[in-house]
């Protein structure tokens, strides 16, 4: 399909939105209503062009059908987030069927931000994606986080997180919710006080969630920084 080339209203600079979905239809329902919005919006039928395409444009923010030939959402996420020539580190979100719970799993392990439950309101998805540039602009005219501990280093500009002078590079709600807990070491958050500051209320969450969040957290980070106090929430081990 051609891709749309449209003026964006929200910023001077023109945010890109990349759709990856096997069905016309569903291609052609988010791109008209994104493109209302003035967006660059682009597109692809499968996730191997949907890759090739991101390596081209980097774009913002990419939308991932689940189940496409070739190769599937799943598969293309873990692919987008390891491959190197995509340097941007762009949003992910899925879009999932109101059934498929695994599904919304198997999608925040493979390294997506969000997700978005089809059949999907126009409106919903333009608050989605306003709330996600509104991030994306706080970012570009933020400055560098204070978090500058003995062992650990996070750079909110540049979305990088160093252990021991080691860089990670992390999806942005995982960076959002180590950000969140790192900045207030002994703090114990709750899991309403996480959903509600990391996710916001336009977004609905559950348990699972987080907690997936905090597993791939740990894998990377290691078990030395997030405790888990039961019953209660989450808190970043004083240091």
């Amino acid at each position: 399909m051609t891709p749309f080339f449209l003026i964006t209203i929200m910023s001077d600079r023109k945010y890109s939105i990349l759709l990856v979905d096997d069905e016309p239809d569903i291609i052609e329902f988010l791109s008209y209503n994104i493109k209302k919005e003035g967006y660059l919006v682009y597109s692809a039928e499968n996730g191997e062009k949907g890759l090739e395409l991101a390596r081209k444009i980097q774009p913002d923010l990419i939308f991932l059908d689940i189940m496409m030939p070739v190769m599937d959402g799943i598969e293309t996420c873990q692919n987008i987030r390891k491959d190197p020539k995509i340097t941007n580190n762009p949003l992910i979100l899925f879009l999932t069927s109101r059934s498929e719970d695994y599904s919304q799993i198997a999608g925040l392990e493979a390294g997506a931000d969000d997700y978005i439950t089809k059949p999907i309101r126009p409106r919903l998805l333009i608050t989605k994606i306003e709330s996600l540039i509104r991030r994306l602009e706080s970012l570009k005219n933020g400055v560098e986080s204070n978090i500058n501990q003995d062992k650990i280093k996070i750079n909110r500009e540049k979305f990088i997180v160093e252990i021991e002078n080691k860089p990670f590079f992390l999806p942005k709600k995982e960076f959002e919710l180590l950000e969140l807990l790192a900045n207030k070491p002994g703090k114990v958050f709750n899991r309403e006080q996480i959903m509600s500051m990391v996710w916001g209320n336009e977004t609905v969450v559950g348990e699972r969630t987080i907690d997936v969040h905090i597993r791939k957290l740990r894998e990377k980070l290691g078990d030395d920084y997030i405790r888990t106090i039961k019953g209660v929430g989450y808190t970043f081990k004083e240091l």
